[in-house]
Protein backbone atom coordinates (compact mmCIF):
# COMPACT_ATOMS: atom_id res chain seq x y z
CA UNK A 1 0.00 0.00 0.00
CA UNK A 2 1.52 3.32 -1.10
CA UNK A 3 1.56 6.40 1.09
CA UNK A 4 -0.59 8.16 -1.54
CA UNK A 5 -3.25 5.46 -1.43
CA UNK A 6 -3.34 5.74 2.36
CA UNK A 7 -4.50 9.32 1.89
CA UNK A 8 -7.22 8.26 -0.55
CA UNK A 9 -8.31 5.53 1.85
CA UNK A 10 -9.13 8.25 4.38
CA UNK A 11 -11.77 9.40 1.88
CA UNK A 12 -13.22 5.86 1.74
CA UNK A 13 -11.74 5.16 -1.70
CA UNK A 14 -11.28 1.42 -2.14
CA UNK A 15 -8.09 -0.06 -3.53
CA UNK A 16 -10.01 -1.38 -6.53
CA UNK A 17 -11.36 2.06 -7.47
CA UNK A 18 -7.98 3.70 -6.84
CA UNK A 19 -6.10 1.22 -9.08
CA UNK A 20 -8.73 1.59 -11.80
CA UNK A 21 -8.17 5.35 -11.79
CA UNK A 22 -4.37 5.01 -11.82
CA UNK A 23 -4.44 2.72 -14.86
CA UNK A 24 -6.46 5.28 -16.78
CA UNK A 25 -4.22 8.16 -15.69
CA UNK A 26 -1.06 6.41 -16.88
CA UNK A 27 -2.39 6.45 -20.44
CA UNK A 28 -3.29 10.15 -20.27
CA UNK A 29 0.23 11.50 -19.61
CA UNK A 30 0.95 12.60 -23.23
CA UNK A 31 -2.38 14.38 -23.47
CA UNK A 32 -1.89 16.17 -20.18
CA UNK A 33 1.52 17.35 -21.41
CA UNK A 34 -0.16 19.06 -24.39
CA UNK A 35 -2.65 20.76 -22.07
CA UNK A 36 0.28 22.13 -20.08
CA UNK A 37 1.78 23.54 -23.31
CA UNK A 38 -1.47 25.35 -24.11
CA UNK A 39 -1.60 26.68 -20.55
CA UNK A 40 1.95 27.96 -20.91
CA UNK A 41 1.02 29.78 -24.13
CA UNK A 42 -2.04 31.36 -22.54
CA UNK A 43 -0.12 32.27 -19.38
CA UNK A 44 2.38 34.23 -21.46
CA UNK A 45 -0.50 35.89 -23.33
CA UNK A 46 -2.05 37.09 -20.06
CA UNK A 47 1.25 38.34 -18.63
CA UNK A 48 1.99 40.12 -21.90
CA UNK A 49 -1.42 41.83 -21.82
CA UNK A 50 -0.86 42.98 -18.23
CA UNK A 51 2.55 44.39 -19.06
CA UNK A 52 1.26 46.07 -22.22
CA UNK A 53 -1.53 47.75 -20.23
CA UNK A 54 0.95 48.94 -17.57
CA UNK A 55 -0.63 47.18 -14.61
CA UNK A 56 0.80 48.70 -11.42
CA UNK A 57 0.31 48.32 -7.69
CA UNK A 58 -2.03 51.30 -7.84
CA UNK A 59 -4.36 49.24 -10.06
CA UNK A 60 -5.08 46.93 -7.13
CA UNK A 61 -6.67 49.73 -5.08
CA UNK A 62 -10.44 49.97 -5.30
CA UNK A 63 -12.90 52.80 -5.37
CA UNK A 64 -16.28 53.45 -3.77
CA UNK A 65 -19.24 55.66 -4.60
CA UNK A 66 -19.50 56.61 -8.25
CA UNK A 67 -16.16 55.06 -9.14
CA UNK A 68 -14.98 57.94 -11.30
CA UNK A 69 -11.40 57.63 -12.58
CA UNK A 70 -11.01 54.07 -11.29
CA UNK A 71 -7.52 53.30 -12.60
CA UNK A 72 -7.61 49.60 -11.74
CA UNK A 73 -11.02 49.01 -13.28
CA UNK A 74 -10.17 50.82 -16.51
CA UNK A 75 -6.76 49.14 -16.80
CA UNK A 76 -8.29 45.71 -16.22
CA UNK A 77 -10.70 46.32 -19.09
CA UNK A 78 -7.73 47.22 -21.28
CA UNK A 79 -6.09 43.94 -20.25
CA UNK A 80 -9.19 41.94 -21.19
CA UNK A 81 -9.41 43.71 -24.55
CA UNK A 82 -5.76 42.81 -25.17
CA UNK A 83 -6.19 39.16 -24.13
CA UNK A 84 -9.26 38.70 -26.35
CA UNK A 85 -7.87 40.93 -29.14
CA UNK A 86 -10.91 43.21 -29.15
CA UNK A 87 -11.44 46.97 -29.35
CA UNK A 88 -12.88 47.27 -25.86
CA UNK A 89 -14.13 45.34 -22.84
CA UNK A 90 -16.52 45.71 -19.93
CA UNK A 91 -15.40 43.81 -16.80
CA UNK A 92 -17.47 44.59 -13.72
CA UNK A 93 -18.53 43.18 -10.36
CA UNK A 94 -21.93 44.75 -11.08
CA UNK A 95 -22.44 42.01 -13.69
CA UNK A 96 -23.78 39.35 -11.37
CA UNK A 97 -23.36 36.14 -13.39
CA UNK A 98 -22.96 34.68 -16.87
CA UNK A 99 -26.68 34.87 -17.61
CA UNK A 100 -26.67 38.55 -16.61
CA UNK A 101 -23.68 39.23 -18.88
CA UNK A 102 -25.43 37.55 -21.81
CA UNK A 103 -28.74 39.33 -21.11
CA UNK A 104 -26.87 42.63 -20.92
CA UNK A 105 -25.13 42.04 -24.26
CA UNK A 106 -28.42 41.05 -25.92
CA UNK A 107 -30.67 43.73 -24.46
CA UNK A 108 -28.22 46.55 -25.10
CA UNK A 109 -27.62 45.71 -28.75
CA UNK A 110 -31.13 44.69 -29.87
CA UNK A 111 -34.05 47.02 -30.45
CA UNK A 112 -37.81 46.47 -30.92
CA UNK A 113 -38.42 44.90 -34.31
CA UNK A 114 -35.01 43.19 -34.43
CA UNK A 115 -34.64 39.43 -34.61
CA UNK A 116 -32.18 37.24 -32.73
CA UNK A 117 -31.03 34.03 -34.42
CA UNK A 118 -29.40 30.99 -32.82
CA UNK A 119 -27.90 28.77 -35.53
CA UNK A 120 -26.77 26.15 -32.98
CA UNK A 121 -30.11 25.09 -31.53
CA UNK A 122 -31.66 25.76 -28.15
CA UNK A 123 -29.71 28.04 -25.80
CA UNK A 124 -28.88 27.26 -22.17
CA UNK A 125 -31.95 26.96 -19.95
CA UNK A 126 -31.54 30.27 -18.11
CA UNK A 127 -31.51 32.20 -21.41
CA UNK A 128 -34.94 30.89 -22.37
CA UNK A 129 -36.61 33.42 -20.08
CA UNK A 130 -34.23 36.19 -21.15
CA UNK A 131 -35.22 35.64 -24.77
CA UNK A 132 -38.87 34.87 -24.02
CA UNK A 133 -38.94 31.28 -25.24
CA UNK A 134 -40.48 30.71 -21.83
CA UNK A 135 -42.58 33.77 -20.95
CA UNK A 136 -40.93 35.95 -18.32
CA UNK A 137 -41.21 39.53 -17.13
CA UNK A 138 -38.77 41.83 -18.91
CA UNK A 139 -37.83 39.35 -21.65
CA UNK A 140 -36.69 40.38 -25.12
CA UNK A 141 -40.04 39.18 -26.43
CA UNK A 142 -41.82 41.74 -24.24
CA UNK A 143 -39.80 44.45 -25.95
CA UNK A 144 -40.71 43.27 -29.44
CA UNK A 145 -37.53 41.36 -30.23
CA UNK A 146 -38.29 38.11 -32.03
CA UNK A 147 -36.29 34.92 -31.91
CA UNK A 148 -35.53 32.17 -34.38
CA UNK A 149 -33.33 29.11 -34.09
CA UNK A 150 -31.88 26.52 -36.45
CA UNK A 151 -31.09 23.21 -34.84
CA UNK A 152 -27.86 21.36 -35.44
CA UNK A 153 -28.07 18.36 -37.73
CA UNK A 154 -28.21 14.90 -36.09
CA UNK A 155 -24.45 14.48 -36.48
CA UNK A 156 -23.80 17.80 -34.69
CA UNK A 157 -22.89 19.73 -37.85
CA UNK A 158 -24.35 23.09 -38.85
CA UNK A 159 -27.48 23.18 -41.00
CA UNK A 160 -26.08 25.68 -43.45
CA UNK A 161 -29.10 25.67 -45.74
CA UNK A 162 -31.42 26.16 -42.78
CA UNK A 163 -29.25 29.03 -41.52
CA UNK A 164 -29.23 30.69 -44.95
CA UNK A 165 -33.03 30.53 -45.05
CA UNK A 166 -33.35 31.87 -41.49
CA UNK A 167 -31.19 34.98 -41.94
CA UNK A 168 -33.53 37.75 -42.97
CA UNK A 169 -33.90 41.51 -43.16
CA UNK A 170 -34.72 41.75 -39.43
CA UNK A 171 -31.85 39.52 -38.28
CA UNK A 172 -29.80 41.91 -36.15
CA UNK A 173 -27.81 39.49 -34.03
CA UNK A 174 -26.64 35.89 -34.15
CA UNK A 175 -25.90 34.16 -30.85
CA UNK A 176 -23.56 31.18 -30.74
CA UNK A 177 -23.29 29.12 -27.58
CA UNK A 178 -19.85 27.56 -27.46
CA UNK A 179 -20.53 25.05 -24.70
CA UNK A 180 -23.23 22.39 -24.66
CA UNK A 181 -25.38 23.55 -21.74
CA UNK A 182 -27.76 20.82 -20.59
CA UNK A 183 -27.49 19.05 -23.92
CA UNK A 184 -25.35 16.23 -25.18
CA UNK A 185 -24.27 17.97 -28.38
CA UNK A 186 -20.60 18.61 -29.12
CA UNK A 187 -18.99 21.75 -27.78
CA UNK A 188 -17.95 24.06 -30.61
CA UNK A 189 -14.27 24.58 -31.29
CA UNK A 190 -12.97 28.07 -32.04
CA UNK A 191 -12.25 26.87 -35.57
CA UNK A 192 -15.85 25.73 -36.12
CA UNK A 193 -17.18 28.94 -34.61
CA UNK A 194 -15.00 30.88 -37.05
CA UNK A 195 -16.39 28.90 -39.99
CA UNK A 196 -19.96 29.60 -38.86
CA UNK A 197 -19.27 33.31 -38.36
CA UNK A 198 -17.73 33.58 -41.84
CA UNK A 199 -20.79 31.89 -43.35
CA UNK A 200 -23.24 34.18 -41.56
CA UNK A 201 -21.24 37.33 -42.37
CA UNK A 202 -21.16 36.31 -46.02
CA UNK A 203 -24.97 36.31 -46.02
CA UNK A 204 -25.33 39.50 -43.96
CA UNK A 205 -22.06 41.39 -43.33
CA UNK A 206 -23.53 43.86 -40.81
CA UNK A 207 -25.04 41.23 -38.49
CA UNK A 208 -23.70 41.28 -34.91
CA UNK A 209 -22.31 37.91 -33.80
CA UNK A 210 -22.19 37.24 -30.06
CA UNK A 211 -20.49 34.15 -28.65
CA UNK A 212 -21.42 32.77 -25.24
CA UNK A 213 -17.87 31.90 -24.23
CA UNK A 214 -18.70 30.41 -20.82
CA UNK A 215 -16.48 27.45 -19.85
CA UNK A 216 -14.33 27.89 -22.97
CA UNK A 217 -11.84 30.62 -22.08
CA UNK A 218 -8.17 29.49 -22.23
CA UNK A 219 -9.04 25.92 -23.24
CA UNK A 220 -7.55 26.65 -26.66
CA UNK A 221 -4.88 29.14 -27.65
CA UNK A 222 -7.42 31.26 -29.56
CA UNK A 223 -10.72 32.83 -28.53
CA UNK A 224 -13.84 33.34 -30.72
CA UNK A 225 -13.11 37.07 -30.89
CA UNK A 226 -10.00 36.18 -32.91
CA UNK A 227 -12.10 34.48 -35.60
CA UNK A 228 -14.69 37.15 -36.23
CA UNK A 229 -17.01 37.35 -33.19
CA UNK A 230 -18.22 40.90 -32.52
CA UNK A 231 -18.72 40.10 -28.82
CA UNK A 232 -17.52 37.35 -26.49
CA UNK A 233 -19.31 37.10 -23.17
CA UNK A 234 -18.65 35.17 -19.98
CA UNK A 235 -18.64 34.91 -16.20
CA UNK A 236 -15.74 35.63 -13.87
CA UNK A 237 -16.71 32.78 -11.54
CA UNK A 238 -15.92 30.44 -14.40
CA UNK A 239 -12.60 30.15 -16.25
CA UNK A 240 -11.31 33.76 -16.44
CA UNK A 241 -11.72 34.44 -12.71
CA UNK A 242 -9.25 31.68 -11.87
CA UNK A 243 -11.23 30.69 -8.78
CA UNK A 244 -10.46 33.98 -7.03
CA UNK A 245 -13.02 36.38 -8.50
CA UNK A 246 -15.96 36.47 -6.05
CA UNK A 247 -18.46 37.80 -8.63
CA UNK A 248 -18.51 39.46 -12.02
CA UNK A 249 -18.80 39.07 -15.75
CA UNK A 250 -17.23 40.41 -18.92
CA UNK A 251 -18.18 41.50 -22.41
CA UNK A 252 -15.28 41.97 -24.85
CA UNK A 253 -15.75 43.07 -28.42
CA UNK A 254 -16.30 45.94 -30.79
CA UNK A 255 -16.28 49.34 -29.11
CA UNK A 256 -19.85 50.20 -30.11
CA UNK A 257 -21.24 46.90 -28.77
CA UNK A 258 -19.35 47.29 -25.48
CA UNK A 259 -20.41 50.92 -25.11
CA UNK A 260 -24.04 49.91 -25.66
CA UNK A 261 -23.69 47.32 -22.91
CA UNK A 262 -22.12 49.85 -20.55
CA UNK A 263 -25.01 52.28 -21.14
CA UNK A 264 -27.46 49.51 -20.27
CA UNK A 265 -25.51 48.39 -17.20
CA UNK A 266 -25.20 51.88 -15.70
CA UNK A 267 -27.05 54.69 -17.50
CA UNK A 268 -27.05 56.47 -20.85
CA UNK A 269 -24.56 59.31 -20.60
CA UNK A 270 -22.60 57.59 -17.82
CA UNK A 271 -21.71 54.25 -19.42
CA UNK A 272 -18.23 53.03 -18.42
CA UNK A 273 -17.36 56.16 -16.43
CA UNK A 274 -19.10 54.92 -13.28
CA UNK A 275 -19.16 51.66 -11.35
CA UNK A 276 -16.93 51.40 -8.29
CA UNK A 277 -14.66 48.36 -8.06
CA UNK A 278 -15.28 48.00 -4.29
CA UNK A 279 -12.09 46.18 -3.36
CA UNK A 280 -12.39 43.21 -5.74
CA UNK A 281 -9.61 44.25 -8.13
CA UNK A 282 -6.81 42.14 -6.57
CA UNK A 283 -8.96 39.03 -7.00
CA UNK A 284 -9.90 40.02 -10.56
CA UNK A 285 -6.28 40.61 -11.58
CA UNK A 286 -4.77 37.62 -9.79
CA UNK A 287 -7.65 35.39 -10.90
CA UNK A 288 -7.03 36.28 -14.53
CA UNK A 289 -3.31 35.68 -13.99
CA UNK A 290 -4.04 32.19 -12.65
CA UNK A 291 -6.81 31.40 -15.14
CA UNK A 292 -4.72 29.56 -17.77
CA UNK A 293 -3.28 27.04 -15.29
CA UNK A 294 -6.52 26.69 -13.32
CA UNK A 295 -8.39 26.02 -16.57
CA UNK A 296 -5.76 23.42 -17.47
CA UNK A 297 -6.40 21.62 -14.17
CA UNK A 298 -10.14 21.60 -14.79
CA UNK A 299 -9.59 20.34 -18.32
CA UNK A 300 -7.47 17.44 -17.07
CA UNK A 301 -10.23 16.55 -14.62
CA UNK A 302 -12.83 16.53 -17.40
CA UNK A 303 -10.68 14.26 -19.58
CA UNK A 304 -10.04 11.92 -16.65
CA UNK A 305 -13.79 11.73 -15.97
CA UNK A 306 -14.54 11.03 -19.63
CA UNK A 307 -12.11 8.14 -19.75
CA UNK A 308 -13.22 6.66 -16.42
CA UNK A 309 -16.91 6.59 -17.24
CA UNK A 310 -16.49 5.70 -20.90
CA UNK A 311 -14.53 2.60 -19.91
CA UNK A 312 -17.40 1.65 -17.62
CA UNK A 313 -19.82 1.74 -20.56
CA UNK A 314 -21.55 5.09 -20.08
CA UNK A 315 -22.17 7.56 -22.89
CA UNK A 316 -19.89 10.57 -22.42
CA UNK A 317 -19.68 13.84 -24.34
CA UNK A 318 -16.99 14.57 -25.37
CA UNK A 319 -15.64 11.02 -25.50
CA UNK A 320 -12.31 10.09 -23.95
CA UNK A 321 -10.27 10.77 -27.08
CA UNK A 322 -11.94 13.84 -28.63
CA UNK A 323 -10.28 17.24 -28.76
CA UNK A 324 -11.55 19.53 -26.01
CA UNK A 325 -13.09 22.98 -26.39
CA UNK A 326 -14.54 23.60 -22.93
CA UNK A 327 -14.16 22.22 -19.40
CA UNK A 328 -17.57 20.52 -19.16
CA UNK A 329 -17.91 16.76 -19.20
CA UNK A 330 -21.33 15.18 -19.71
CA UNK A 331 -21.99 11.64 -18.51
CA UNK A 332 -25.34 10.00 -19.23
CA UNK A 333 -26.45 7.58 -16.52
CA UNK A 334 -30.00 6.97 -17.75
CA UNK A 335 -31.48 7.14 -14.27
CA UNK A 336 -32.03 9.78 -11.58
CA UNK A 337 -30.20 7.53 -9.09
CA UNK A 338 -27.01 7.71 -11.12
CA UNK A 339 -27.09 11.50 -11.41
CA UNK A 340 -27.79 11.93 -7.71
CA UNK A 341 -25.11 9.43 -6.61
CA UNK A 342 -22.51 11.14 -8.82
CA UNK A 343 -23.32 14.60 -7.43
CA UNK A 344 -23.26 13.34 -3.85
CA UNK A 345 -19.78 11.95 -4.49
CA UNK A 346 -18.53 15.27 -5.86
CA UNK A 347 -19.95 17.12 -2.85
CA UNK A 348 -18.29 14.66 -0.46
CA UNK A 349 -14.91 15.55 -2.00
CA UNK A 350 -15.34 19.30 -1.41
CA UNK A 351 -13.19 21.37 0.96
CA UNK A 352 -16.29 23.37 1.95
CA UNK A 353 -19.63 21.80 2.98
CA UNK A 354 -18.42 18.27 2.33
CA UNK A 355 -20.97 17.03 4.86
CA UNK A 356 -23.91 18.46 2.90
CA UNK A 357 -26.02 16.11 0.78
CA UNK A 358 -27.19 17.83 -2.45
CA UNK A 359 -30.83 17.33 -3.40
CA UNK A 360 -32.81 18.11 -6.57
CA UNK A 361 -34.80 21.34 -6.29
CA UNK A 362 -36.69 23.91 -8.35
CA UNK A 363 -33.98 26.40 -9.27
CA UNK A 364 -34.88 29.82 -10.75
CA UNK A 365 -34.52 29.84 -14.55
CA UNK A 366 -34.89 26.06 -15.05
CA UNK A 367 -37.99 24.13 -16.13
CA UNK A 368 -37.22 20.92 -14.21
CA UNK A 369 -35.67 20.04 -10.87
CA UNK A 370 -31.89 20.43 -10.86
CA UNK A 371 -29.30 18.91 -8.54
CA UNK A 372 -26.08 20.81 -7.93
CA UNK A 373 -22.94 19.77 -6.07
CA UNK A 374 -20.56 22.61 -5.30
CA UNK A 375 -18.64 22.85 -2.06
CA UNK A 376 -16.84 25.96 -3.22
CA UNK A 377 -14.94 28.88 -1.70
CA UNK A 378 -16.99 31.17 -3.98
CA UNK A 379 -20.66 30.25 -3.92
CA UNK A 380 -21.75 28.78 -7.25
CA UNK A 381 -18.28 29.03 -8.78
CA UNK A 382 -18.18 26.43 -11.54
CA UNK A 383 -14.45 26.75 -12.16
CA UNK A 384 -14.25 25.06 -8.77
CA UNK A 385 -15.03 21.34 -8.59
CA UNK A 386 -18.75 21.03 -9.22
CA UNK A 387 -21.40 18.94 -10.92
CA UNK A 388 -25.03 19.47 -11.78
CA UNK A 389 -27.81 18.22 -13.98
CA UNK A 390 -31.56 18.30 -14.52
CA UNK A 391 -33.56 15.41 -13.13
CA UNK A 392 -35.03 14.68 -16.54
CA UNK A 393 -34.31 12.24 -19.39
CA UNK A 394 -31.72 11.27 -20.50
CA UNK A 395 -30.50 11.78 -16.90
CA UNK A 396 -27.09 13.19 -17.72
CA UNK A 397 -24.77 14.89 -15.25
CA UNK A 398 -22.45 17.76 -16.16
CA UNK A 399 -19.10 17.83 -14.37
CA UNK A 400 -16.73 20.79 -14.45
CA UNK A 401 -14.03 22.61 -12.60
CA UNK A 402 -11.23 21.82 -10.22
CA UNK A 403 -8.80 24.54 -9.15
CA UNK A 404 -6.15 21.81 -8.97
CA UNK A 405 -6.04 18.48 -10.74
CA UNK A 406 -5.53 16.49 -7.50
CA UNK A 407 -8.85 17.86 -6.27
CA UNK A 408 -10.58 17.02 -9.57
CA UNK A 409 -9.12 13.52 -9.39
CA UNK A 410 -10.39 13.03 -5.85
CA UNK A 411 -13.85 14.20 -6.90
CA UNK A 412 -14.04 11.74 -9.79
CA UNK A 413 -12.83 8.82 -7.67
CA UNK A 414 -15.26 9.77 -4.91
CA UNK A 415 -18.15 9.92 -7.39
CA UNK A 416 -17.20 6.51 -8.75
CA UNK A 417 -16.89 5.04 -5.26
CA UNK A 418 -20.37 6.33 -4.44
CA UNK A 419 -21.81 4.65 -7.53
CA UNK A 420 -19.98 1.41 -6.72
CA UNK A 421 -21.20 1.41 -3.11
CA UNK A 422 -24.81 1.78 -4.34
CA UNK A 423 -24.51 -1.06 -6.81
CA UNK A 424 -25.01 1.21 -9.83
CA UNK A 425 -21.53 0.57 -11.24
CA UNK A 426 -19.12 -2.37 -11.13
CA UNK A 427 -15.40 -1.65 -11.52
CA UNK A 428 -13.50 -4.29 -13.52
Amino acid sequence: MTELFKQYKKFSISEQVYRFGEEILDALAPRFAQIDKNAEYNQLKVIGAMQEAGVSEACLLGTTGYGYNDLGRDTLETVYAEVFETEDALVRPQITCGTHALALALMSNLRPGDELLSPVGKPYDTLEEVIGIRPSRGSLAEYGVTYRQVDLLPDGSFDYEGIRAAVGERTKMVTIQRSKGYQTRPTLSVERIGELIAFVKQIKPDVIVMVDNCYGEFVETREPSQVGADMVVGSLIKNPGGGLAPIGGYIAGKRECVENAACRLTSPGLAKEVGASLGVLPAFYQGLFLAPTVTASALKGAIFAANVYEKLGFAVVPDGQESRHDIIQAVTFGSPEGVIAFCEGIQAAAPVDSFVKPEPWDMPGYDSKVIMAAGAFVSGSSIELSADGPIAPPYAVYFQGGLTFPHAKLGILKSLQNLVDRGIVTVP
